[in-house]
Protein backbone atom coordinates (compact mmCIF):
# COMPACT_ATOMS: atom_id res chain seq x y z
CA UNK A 1 0.00 0.00 0.00
CA UNK A 2 1.48 3.58 -0.90
CA UNK A 3 -0.02 5.99 1.25
CA UNK A 4 0.49 9.20 -1.42
CA UNK A 5 1.60 11.59 1.06
CA UNK A 6 4.12 14.54 0.24
CA UNK A 7 7.97 13.88 1.21
CA UNK A 8 8.72 17.54 1.48
CA UNK A 9 5.26 18.37 3.62
CA UNK A 10 5.15 17.37 7.21
CA UNK A 11 2.98 15.88 8.37
CA UNK A 12 0.07 18.31 9.64
CA UNK A 13 0.89 19.39 6.10
CA UNK A 14 0.18 16.42 4.71
CA UNK A 15 -3.36 16.31 6.52
CA UNK A 16 -3.71 19.72 5.93
CA UNK A 17 -3.86 19.81 2.17
CA UNK A 18 -7.45 18.73 1.14
CA UNK A 19 -8.76 21.89 3.27
CA UNK A 20 -5.77 23.93 1.90
CA UNK A 21 -7.81 22.67 -1.79
CA UNK A 22 -10.79 23.89 -0.33
CA UNK A 23 -9.30 27.39 0.17
CA UNK A 24 -9.40 27.56 4.09
CA UNK A 25 -6.96 30.12 5.95
CA UNK A 26 -3.52 28.41 6.69
CA UNK A 27 -3.91 28.60 9.99
CA UNK A 28 -6.84 26.92 10.18
CA UNK A 29 -6.17 24.20 8.24
CA UNK A 30 -3.38 23.74 10.05
CA UNK A 31 -5.24 23.37 13.48
CA UNK A 32 -8.11 21.01 12.07
CA UNK A 33 -5.06 18.71 10.73
CA UNK A 34 -3.47 18.85 14.28
CA UNK A 35 -6.99 17.90 15.73
CA UNK A 36 -7.46 15.00 13.28
CA UNK A 37 -3.97 14.05 13.62
CA UNK A 38 -4.66 14.33 17.83
CA UNK A 39 -7.53 11.62 17.02
CA UNK A 40 -5.08 9.13 15.51
CA UNK A 41 -2.89 9.30 17.87
CA UNK A 42 -0.36 11.57 15.78
CA UNK A 43 -0.28 14.95 16.89
CA UNK A 44 3.22 14.30 18.73
CA UNK A 45 4.58 14.08 15.32
CA UNK A 46 3.13 16.87 13.69
CA UNK A 47 6.59 18.25 12.26
CA UNK A 48 8.09 15.21 10.75
CA UNK A 49 8.01 14.36 7.67
CA UNK A 50 6.32 11.33 6.02
CA UNK A 51 9.71 9.75 6.05
CA UNK A 52 10.57 9.53 9.34
CA UNK A 53 7.12 7.68 10.31
CA UNK A 54 6.67 3.89 10.54
CA UNK A 55 4.38 2.52 8.06
CA UNK A 56 1.35 2.36 10.19
CA UNK A 57 1.95 5.77 11.09
CA UNK A 58 1.73 7.01 7.86
CA UNK A 59 -1.15 4.87 6.91
CA UNK A 60 -2.97 7.08 10.10
CA UNK A 61 -1.41 10.31 8.64
CA UNK A 62 -3.49 9.18 5.29
CA UNK A 63 -6.79 8.42 7.45
CA UNK A 64 -6.62 11.79 8.69
CA UNK A 65 -6.46 13.62 5.61
CA UNK A 66 -9.07 11.29 4.28
CA UNK A 67 -10.97 12.41 6.94
CA UNK A 68 -10.44 15.95 7.32
CA UNK A 69 -12.14 16.94 4.72
CA UNK A 70 -15.49 15.87 5.63
CA UNK A 71 -15.96 14.14 2.47
CA UNK A 72 -19.65 12.40 1.57
CA UNK A 73 -18.14 9.25 0.28
CA UNK A 74 -15.29 7.62 2.37
CA UNK A 75 -13.53 4.91 0.57
CA UNK A 76 -10.65 3.32 2.64
CA UNK A 77 -8.92 0.66 1.29
CA UNK A 78 -7.17 -1.77 3.72
CA UNK A 79 -7.42 0.73 6.47
CA UNK A 80 -5.85 -1.52 9.29
CA UNK A 81 -3.31 -3.47 7.36
CA UNK A 82 -0.32 -1.70 9.13
CA UNK A 83 -2.27 -0.82 12.26
CA UNK A 84 -2.02 -2.87 15.49
CA UNK A 85 -5.35 -4.12 16.20
CA UNK A 86 -5.94 -1.69 19.68
CA UNK A 87 -5.12 1.42 17.25
CA UNK A 88 -6.69 0.22 13.97
CA UNK A 89 -10.26 -0.57 16.36
CA UNK A 90 -9.88 2.78 17.90
CA UNK A 91 -10.10 4.60 14.55
CA UNK A 92 -12.29 2.35 12.72
CA UNK A 93 -14.68 3.09 15.93
CA UNK A 94 -13.89 6.88 15.28
CA UNK A 95 -14.41 6.77 11.89
CA UNK A 96 -18.25 4.48 12.38
CA UNK A 97 -19.03 6.72 15.40
CA UNK A 98 -17.97 10.58 14.46
CA UNK A 99 -17.64 10.79 10.47
CA UNK A 100 -20.27 8.36 9.57
CA UNK A 101 -23.52 10.73 9.28
CA UNK A 102 -26.84 10.62 7.39
CA UNK A 103 -25.02 12.22 4.30
CA UNK A 104 -22.05 10.37 4.23
CA UNK A 105 -21.19 6.79 3.36
CA UNK A 106 -17.92 5.02 4.06
CA UNK A 107 -16.88 2.17 1.90
CA UNK A 108 -14.54 -0.37 3.27
CA UNK A 109 -12.50 -2.94 1.16
CA UNK A 110 -10.32 -5.34 3.12
CA UNK A 111 -9.70 -8.78 4.06
CA UNK A 112 -9.39 -8.41 7.63
CA UNK A 113 -12.85 -10.02 9.19
CA UNK A 114 -12.25 -7.94 12.34
CA UNK A 115 -13.49 -5.07 10.68
CA UNK A 116 -16.95 -6.53 9.81
CA UNK A 117 -18.13 -5.55 13.40
CA UNK A 118 -18.02 -1.72 12.17
CA UNK A 119 -20.56 -1.94 9.11
CA UNK A 120 -24.10 -1.90 8.87
CA UNK A 121 -23.64 -4.24 5.91
CA UNK A 122 -21.08 -6.83 4.66
CA UNK A 123 -20.52 -7.93 1.04
CA UNK A 124 -18.17 -10.89 0.21
CA UNK A 125 -16.75 -11.09 -3.63
CA UNK A 126 -15.64 -14.11 -5.00
CA UNK A 127 -14.63 -15.03 -8.52
CA UNK A 128 -16.08 -11.43 -9.44
CA UNK A 129 -19.42 -11.97 -7.79
CA UNK A 130 -20.80 -10.00 -4.71
CA UNK A 131 -22.90 -11.43 -2.05
CA UNK A 132 -24.08 -11.16 1.38
CA UNK A 133 -22.88 -13.84 3.78
CA UNK A 134 -25.20 -15.36 5.88
CA UNK A 135 -24.77 -14.24 9.48
CA UNK A 136 -24.63 -16.21 12.35
CA UNK A 137 -27.50 -16.80 14.67
CA UNK A 138 -26.67 -15.18 18.25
Amino acid sequence: QDYHLFPRLTTAENVAIPLILKRRPWNDALAEALHYLDIVGLKDRAQLPPVKLSGGEQQRVAIARAIVGQPDLLVLDEPTASLDGDTGKKILTFVRDDVLTARRCILIVTHDARIFEFADRVLTMEDGRLSTPARAAP
